[in-house]
């Protein structure tokens, strides 16, 4: 797509939330509704495509669209009432005023779509921009094409261009669509990009929600449920093959339990995709070549005790558990983003405490323990996105629970009524009588009503 399209694309927009149509909750509702039925009639074309994409099972695949159905029925079903004005109170010193505020659209607002969930990680904060009465510019990603298609069709022959259209394309066009005049971008996807990003945005002054990721530690205390420790982690882990930004993205393990839980782990892999995954139709793939070479290369350190194999013409890379490793080798040293899950151990609690405060805070952190006091020491002691205790990567699935990072790991929150307010400005507004007005904020300033303002601000 020409810029000269793109900026025709953007102008239209900004003429059609001129006409105040999208402030209107009848007319959001209506569309929310209509995006709510097309899903619907798309279910099985989404989960064919992701499939052609990154090889994911039905299961998997419909959890995607499920959960995109489950945030589109809330927000229908809430939107009236989030959008109500608040009352608040008025301090004494404004009397016979009123106080309120209210949530209004931003404008025109950008969402990008990463490739790991690509049809719910663009639709979920679509589903909020429009809630929230803005129009809105999709970019899907490239590196999902069959799914991107899919969307295209889902977005641009059900609704007016001037109100949401998907755009495709590479660099060129994300450069066009950043260096364009904007109210705010919704971005998904690696912190580098994310910084990018956030740079672009500076010039222009928009806000930004930025979703990355980052090294999120597992932590499995000799207290837990080793089974059940070892059953969630090897299914939250291997998920959609390690390709999850909240995925566990390496193991700490206290000393006396570390072989018995490795070794249910690798049971479970089994148990979970038989002894060949690369034939299970349960277990999807890496989404190119490249990323298999990638994750190839972190697994030069440690002793790899399940898994290893890979291939790169079938973007095969095996459910891989590695032993032994050190904070210091290459595979701690960037979001791995695949399944390959390296195992560090511990002898006492507070060793693990340096380990991952030295690092930047990640999107999760979990905790495997059985002690409520220990849960507490270790949550007070760190700091994360979120996160999940006695399991992993179910609080995304939350929509009452805000999603997002923290430092490094990202800013902003959504999910639910938090991808609502975070595509909404909340305007405060005092509303003065004029039946009475009290000298005392004018000039000239006596000692006397320096005296009285100090009475009631003090």
């Amino acid at each position: 797509m020409e810029a000269s399209e793109i900026q025709s694309l953007i102008e239209n927009q900004r003429k059609f939330f001129l006409t105040q149509e999208t402030k209107n909750i009848d007319f959001r509702i209506q569309n929310l509704k209509k995006l709510l039925k097309t899903v619907q009639a798309y279910e099985k074309r989404i989960c064919k495509a992701l499939y052609l994409d990154l090889h994911k099972p039905e299961l998997e695949a419909y959890t995607e669209v499920g959960l995109v159905l489950q945030e589109l029925k809330l927000h229908i079903r809430k939107l009236k009432k989030w959008a109500k004005p608040k009352r608040v109170r008025t301090p004494l010193v404004h009397f016979i005023s009123k106080s309120y505020f209210f949530p209004e659209p931003y404008g025109n607002v950008l969402i990008f779509s990463p490739w790991n969930y690509p049809f719910q990680l663009l639709m979920i904060p679509l589903i909020g921009a429009m809630s929230a009465g803005n129009c809105a510019l999709l970019k899907a990603s490239r590196r999902a094409p069959h799914t991107a298609d899919v969307i295209n069709e889902i977005i641009n022959s059900n609704f007016d261009p001037g109100y949401v259209t998907l755009l495709k394309g590479g660099n060129e066009v994300n450069r066009v669509l950043l260096e364009s005049k904007l109210d705010y971008i919704f971005f998904t996807g690696s912190v580098n990009v994310g910084k990018k990003i956030m740079e672009a945005a500076s010039k222009n002054l928009t806000p930004v929600s930025l979703e990355l990721g980052g090294k999120n530690p597992c932590i499995v205390c000799k207290d837990a449920d080793i089974d059940l420790a070892a059953k969630r982690i090897t299914w939250s882990k291997f998920y959609n093959a390690g390709q999850t930004c909240i995925a566990p993205d390496y193991l700490l393990v206290q000393k006396e339990i570390k072989e018995k839980l490795l070794n249910k782990i690798t049971h479970f892999i089994t148990e979970f995709y038989g002894k060949e995954p690369s034939e299970s139709p349960d277990y999807p793939g890496i989404i190119n070549a490249a990323n298999v070479e990638r994750l190839e290369g972190l697994m030069g350190s440690g002793n790899i005790i399940c898994g290893g194999n890979t291939n790169v013409s079938e973007n095969y890379v095996a459910p891989t558990l590695i032993d032994n490793v050190k904070p210091g080798d290459l595979i701690m040293q960037e979001e791995i983003f695949g399944p390959v899950l390296p195992v560090i151990e511990y002898n006492n609690i507070d060793e693990i405490f340096p380990l991952i405060n030295n690092n930047p805070k990640p999107l999760s952190l979990y905790i495997f323990s059985k002690s409520r006091k220990l849960q507490k020491d270790i949550l007070s002691k760190t700091s994360s996105g979120n996160g999940a205790i006695n399991d992993a990567i179910i609080q995304f699935s939350n929509s009452n629970l805000p999603f997002g990072g923290v430092g490094e790991s990202g800013m902003g929150r959504y999910h639910g009524k938090s991808t609502f307010d975070t595509f909404s400005n909340f305007r405060a507004i005092m509303k003065k009588s004029n039946l009475l007005d009290i000298s005392l904020r004018y000039p000239p300033y006596t000692k006397r009503k320096t005296k009285i303002v100090k009475k009631f601000l003090g």
